[in-house]
């Protein structure tokens, strides 16, 4: 989720989409996937990461219309299915996947896909959550996120190995206490979740956490990086990463928060 998009019309349109994502090459394998029509505020980043021995998907949207069938890449190639954290609009077509991971500390919650792990509420919520319909007589009241119980927990330092390329995870709570990040350490690339992105971050949810926040973000200040591709907005390099640290912790900088 990203904040800061609010107040549309409260008007569902009718007409049904007939193209849902759109897709974007970013060279280097790596390919960017967005709902198009889904509310920027819960319009996520899903990454396809092409690699020799399976490919890697980070995140996978709102699950309002089929993803595996759009994916770039080899027919039939195996996929990892990532999930940076269990909000809805990053998880919602995690279940279309065989091997499916994220952190052990929201596997419960992948189990069943409670409203109150997934914040789906907030999405049903919404005066206009989509601007075309995904389905003839869909509705966003009838909205929820499939279960998707993980094939394999992921904790801090595992390692997922694609033939030619290894992310390693990172725990990054703050947003949520098991949001992590994938890292290529080699080259140098982050995909950050909702643990960064260039906009207002939220900290504020029933399960998020300001102390673990402001830690997350003194650990990426220090992390060398060439590009973070982040769940919301654009990427940017390492230098709008220590601005995006710095503006957090300034703000946040409190009792509770680890000192300088």
């Amino acid at each position: 989720m990203a904040a800061g998009e609010s107040g549309l019309s409260g008007r569902l349109r009718v007409r049904v989409a007939r193209q849902w994502f759109e897709g974007l090459s970013l060279g280097g394998g790596v390919t960017l996937i967005r709902e198009t029509h889904v509310h920027p505020f819960a319009r996520c980043n899903i990454w396809h990461v092409r690699g020799r021995d399976c490919d890697l998907l980070v995140d996978s949207g709102t699950g309002l219309v089929p993803l595996a069938s759009v994916l770039p890449g080899v027919p039939g190639r195996p996929v990892v299915a990532v999930g940076t954290h269990v909000h809805f609009d990053h998880v919602g077509g995690h279940h279309e996947f065989e091997d499916r991971r994220g952190h052990l500390l929201e596997a419960q919650a992948y189990d069943s896909m409670p409203d109150a792990a997934t914040v789906a509420h907030l999405f049903r919520e919404l005066d206009e959550p989509v601007g075309m319909l995904p389905s003839a007589g869909w509705h966003p009241s009838s909205y929820r996120v499939r279960p998707a119980r993980l094939s394999v927990q992921l904790d801090e330092g595992d390692r997922i190995d694609l033939g030619e390329r290894v992310f390693s995870v990172l725990h990054l709570p703050g947003h949520s206490p098991g949001s992590i990040g994938l890292y290529d350490e080699r080259n140098g690339v982050l995909f950050a979740g909702d643990a960064v992105y260039d906009g207002e971050l939220i900290d504020d949810l029933e399960h998020s956490n300001v102390e673990s926040y402001c830690g997350t973000m003194e650990r990426l200040a220090r992390l060398p990086v060439s590009v973070v591709h982040a769940g919301h907005y654009d990427s940017f390099g390492q230098a709008r990463l220590r601005q995006l640290v710095d503006q957090y912790l300034t703000g946040k900088r409190r009792p509770g928060c680890p000192a300088e």
